[in-house]
């Protein structure tokens, strides 16, 4: 028998305390496949409710699949099927693979320790300001809450882009930016409209690993270009020019990933210089920009959008569900671009743009990422002692963001290692998928948000003195 008592001075809507008690005594076998519950009359006089809160409760429930509604006889619980355990993959030797890891630092599981995430843990993020925004924006009349916004994006926020791009001394007026469902999507539409199959690409080696899966996928033929602690190795990409005819370079500027170093003045003139003498774009992913707390070389400020293709995101910041991202570049490219973003997926998400927008004016965001600055510096120290005490060396002392790249001495390739923590429950990123070729490495990529887990050290000690 149903067993219900609401309470109106909860927070909790009634039609919500109504649907939880329901479910939770069906879970708990309390009611039993095909009882018939009170009807809807009965049920809000019983309650003191209304009856359009009954009514609503139990059309959730028939949604969700907890209750089937018969024509003139009421309200029963449905019959539950059985819900096989979601099986986790079993970690083999696709520990190193892009894909796999991927779908481990998107996994769920608030047990896996995401040492490798390349992104921010949920909590460090402005939670409560995202839900402060988000009511705020569902109240107002133009908010887009049911209708497509427009193929280049809300042109207020890519006028607030034109100011912020600014500050970094890039010129770019609206019409030159195109907003995008996160910087995935901006160097897939680049990628999509400049590379055909089998035309050449060159790449930061080591680099963003899920785009070189993106590339391979269009079937484009990739070269790792070494990258050094200012930079692509100008004199390796010299010598790889006199063999290759690139389309396109893609590259970091900024926090590279995964090394954590900045471009220089002097590595950024020489790849300009060679991107105009052998006619090839250069698109800069700057996904990390506002983790950096210094100003810093772009090549979309030393170029003006000539050859550079400019891209950006606010995933890293904001929120990774919003999924707002942005590309800048010379006009007719974004023209082109536009029409690729309209015939792959119509149109962004005007609210979620809107959302971003809000933010971004509201007044404290800039406070907010200074506040993640010093974050940050603090994780970045305590990660640095950590991987002093295992023996471990970095290639550099990062100067902002997420991530410090490090290797052990004697230990040529991460991958098995990598292997064996995803069994223990750990996501390593080995030095392998940051290759464009997945050659051997003996680089570990960590994020310095993640590595104050005890775990980790426990689990790489007893690794590294097993070697």
């Amino acid at each position: 028998m149903l067993q219900l008592s609401v309470d109106p001075d909860q927070s909790t809507p009634l039609v919500e305390q109504i649907v939880a008690a329901i479910r939770s005594q069906i879970d708990d076998r309390i009611l039993r496949p095909g009882m018939r519950l009170p009807p809807i009359r009965k049920l809000a006089q019983m309650q003191e409710v209304s009856r359009f809160t009954v009514v609503e409760a139990y059309d959730r429930l028939v949604a969700l699949g907890y209750l089937q509604s018969r024509r003139g006889s009421g309200f029963y619980v449905a019959p539950r099927a059985q819900t096989p355990r979601e099986k986790r993959p079993v970690a083999s030797d696709r520990a190193v693979d892009v894909a796999w890891l991927m779908r481990q630092a998107l996994d769920d599981d608030a047990r896996l320790l995401k040492a490798s995430a390349g992104w921010l843990p949920p909590l460090w993020l402005d939670q409560e300001g995202l839900r402060r925004h988000l009511r705020a924006l569902g109240r107002r009349a133009d908010a887009r809450v049911a209708s497509y916004g427009i193929p280049q994006g809300y042109l207020p926020l890519r006028q607030q882009l034109q100011i912020r791009l600014a500050e970094f001394g890039i010129g770019a007026p609206p019409d030159q930016i195109l907003l995008t469902t996160g910087a995935t999507q901006a160097l897939d539409i680049a990628a999509r409209h400049l590379i055909k199959p089998g035309d050449t690409v060159f790449v930061d080696d080591p680099g963003y690993f899920n785009f070189f899966g993106n590339l391979r996928l269009l079937g484009a033929k990739l070269v790792g270009v070494p990258r050094g602690h200012d930079g692509p190795d100008a004199a390796a990409l010299e010598a790889l020019l006199k063999i290759h005819q690139p389309k396109v370079f893609f590259t970091h500027s900024v926090l590279h990933n995964p090394t954590g170093a900045n471009l220089s003045p002097a590595a950024a003139f020489r790849l300009l210089q060679l991107a105009s003498a052998h006619d090839f774009l250069v698109i800069e992913d700057d996904t990390y920009a506002d983790l950096h707390p210094h100003a810093t070389t772009r090549l979309a400020n030393l170029d003006q959008l000539d050859r550079v293709i400019y891209v950006g995101s606010f995933s890293k910041t904001l929120s990774g569900s919003l999924r707002v991202g942005f590309m800048a570049a010379r006009p007719e490219l974004i023209a082109e671009f536009t029409d690729v973003k309209t015939l792959t997926s119509v149109s962004s998400s005007e609210f979620n743009e809107q959302l971003v927008y809000q933010m971004l004016t509201d007044g404290h965001y800039r406070k907010y990422v200074e506040r993640l600055h010093g974050r940050l510096q603090q994780a970045t120290g305590r990660t640095l002692r950590l991987l002093e005490r295992l023996d471990m060396s970095v290639y550099l002392e990062p100067k902002g963001g997420v991530f410090v790249w490090a290797r052990l001495d004697g230990l040529d390739d991460t991958a098995a290692l990598a292997t064996r923590a995803a069994q223990s429950g750990i996501m390593l990123a080995p030095g392998k998928v940051f290759r464009p070729q997945m050659t051997a490495s003996p680089w570990l990529r960590f994020n310095v948000a993640f590595c104050d887990d005890p775990r980790l050290e426990r689990f790489l000690g007893e690794q590294f003195a097993a070697l």
